[in-house]
């Protein structure tokens, strides 16, 4: 594994965007972790107070999408959004090289986020309002009655099931790049590893910045 250079660095996340991935990651854990203390009878055995892990499993799943919608105050992490909702070419590049399991930074071009991050992050999003919805399904039985308990039920822990997996997945490709996961705790990461792993990134942000609007500056008075 690369270490970080000594020089050279370069700021990656501000706090907003980290902290919002950290609340967020929190919660998921702490819904998933009440979750499997309410259904795998071993476990809920030996952890007990089923009433108390029901209702801290029913807030959790509430709040998870609160760090993200606070986090829109910050521009910085709305021009991340901007940029996870933004498909490229090289990032279809990116995805035909996965397929072919190449693995160099050569064939996978990527500006901020590649294309895994892209399509893992637009997943997710739409996991947790269906996660969300099915909550409050089994939560409030008459909202909709002409969806069953059972069907809630069946959709809600289905897509538990899967997020788990893909939560594992996602933790497993972070702890192979201690880089990426030093950007995410400090917000930099070394030049070389943007070079090499996201090799758009800071030529996108060079032509950003290029093409942004010069500030208005104020006139000067004229002199008579």
């Amino acid at each position: 594994m690369a270490q970080p250079d000594r020089d050279g660095r370069v700021r990656r996340f501000g706090p907003v965007p980290r902290t919002v991935h950290r609340a967020t990651g929190w919660l998921m854990m702490i819904c998933l972790t009440t979750a499997a203390c309410l259904y795998l009878g071993p476990l809920a055995q030996l952890v007990g107070r089923r009433h108390l892990m029901a209702m801290v499993h029913e807030w959790s799943g509430i709040l998870l999408p609160a760090p993200l919608l606070l986090g829109l105050l910050s521009s910085e992490f709305r021009a991340d959004l901007r940029r996870l909702n933004r498909f490229a070419e090289y990032d279809r590049q990116w995805l035909r090289a996965a397929r072919r399991r190449l693995t160099s930074p050569q064939a996978r071009p990527a500006g901020k986020f590649n294309a895994g991050q892209k399509l893992y992050a637009g997943w997710i999003a739409g996991a947790v309002l269906v996660m969300m919805s099915t909550g409050l399904l089994m939560w409030f039985m008459g909202l909709l009655p002409f969806i069953s308990r059972t069907s809630a039920i069946f959709v809600h822990d289905i897509l538990a099931w899967t997020i788990t997996f893909v939560l594992i997945g996602h933790i497993r490709r972070a702890y192979a790049d201690p880089e990426a996961r030093l950007g995410m705790r400090t917000g930099y990461v070394s030049r070389s590893w943007a070079d090499r792993h996201h090799s758009r990134w800071l030529g996108e942000e060079h032509a950003d910045t290029e093409s942004a609007p010069p500030a208005a500056t104020p006139s000067r008075p004229a002199v008579e």
